[in-house]
């Protein structure tokens, strides 16, 4: 037994690109292209990039939302790719997800408590009674009222529906939640909310997360680790507060540079990452950031840098450490 909760091991994920009329295949996007990391039960891993990093399509392949080109997902030492479909409908149970967009991921034609019922039915978990007192449990848990289950989700606001997507979520005592995202959609003002309330529920339910955002300001508070992606790959990974302290690789010290400061003494050099985010369908060679790298050297352009530990707790993919 690894200690690990979860063993993520070189995962890859293609989508075909078809053209013409007989969908032929012209290509494919390397949305996800090898990725490994490990997260350990009761901790926060964060995962960081900009839009078309791949970070969402990974939290997807580790709960299987989505089949793998190749690589291997273990949950408590078992390869879930392997599972048969009713092997892995048992396994749902320990592993949920909440969504980022609270409009989109409750059905409108549902009341709340219909909503949170449903992956209890689905699992055959309990009576009609208990499934009800269970409800009332989970709106509770997450700051809502009972009466709020005969009422529908467009009767909330998004940081209201948000709460019943994590009530949901909980109501199959999962393990493992990953958090794809979950406070982009927000106001500013809820965000905060709603991130000391996935923290109260982490340390009350002994909970495992993989909190998937856009910026790091978002995942300092709420994560141990930290894995920064960018092009389908994981460039560093490293304890939060040191990566946040000594960011080492370039593109995580230019992510950092464009968080604020809420003291306006401390003046933090802007780092501007000039050119797009190349194309997830035709990768640069070598290192694929290398293209906007402010530290590029020749080497860079010609071999890919393996993620490789510089410290205890500290992986970056960089030729300049290695």
């Amino acid at each position: 037994m690894s200690g690990a909760l979860l063993e993520v091991k070189d995962v890859k994920k293609h989508f075909p690109i078809k053209r013409g009329l007989m969908s032929k295949n012209a290509g494919c996007i390397k949305a996800v292209d090898g990725v490994s990391f490990s997260v350990h039960k009761g901790e926060t891993l964060g995962l960081v990039g900009e839009s078309g990093c791949g970070k969402s399509t990974t939290g997807r392949l580790v709960l299987r939302l989505l089949e793998p080109t190749s690589g291997e997902v273990l949950f408590e030492d078992k390869n879930i790719y392997r599972l048969s479909f009713n092997q892995m409908r048992q396994l749902r149970r320990d592993m949920q997800i909440i969504f980022q967009d609270p409009y989109a991921s409750l059905n409108p034609r549902l009341t709340v408590e219909d909503i949170i019922i449903e992956p209890l039915v689905i699992h055959g978990i309990g009576d009609s009674h208990s499934r009800r007192q269970r409800v009332k449990e989970m709106l509770d848990l997450v700051g809502l009222s009972s009466y709020h289950g005969s009422r529908y989700p467009h009767e909330f606001s998004g940081g209201q529906r948000q709460r019943i997507g994590i009530a949901r979520a909980l109501a199959l005592n999962p393990k493992l939640i990953v958090c794809d995202e979950p406070v982009s959609a927000l106001d500013v003002s809820i965000q905060s909310q709603v991130l000391n309330l996935l923290m109260q529920l982490q340390d009350m339910l002994k909970l495992t997360y993989i909190f998937i955002a856009h910026g790091l300001n978002v995942v300092k508070h709420v994560s141990d680790r930290v894995g920064v992606m960018y092009l389908g790959k994981i460039v560093e990974i490293a304890d939060s507060e040191e990566l946040y302290r000594n960011a080492m690789h370039p593109y995580s010290q230019a992510l950092l540079s464009a968080v604020p400061v809420p003291d306006p003494e401390i003046k933090r050099e802007r780092i501007i990452l000039t050119g797009d985010v190349p194309s997830p369908a035709n990768p640069p060679t070598g290192c694929r950031f290398h293209t906007r790298c402010p530290q590029c050297m020749d080497i860079c352009r010609l071999e890919e840098p393996a993620l490789r530990p510089v410290s205890d707790k500290y992986m970056v993919a960089c030729h300049k450490y290695q």
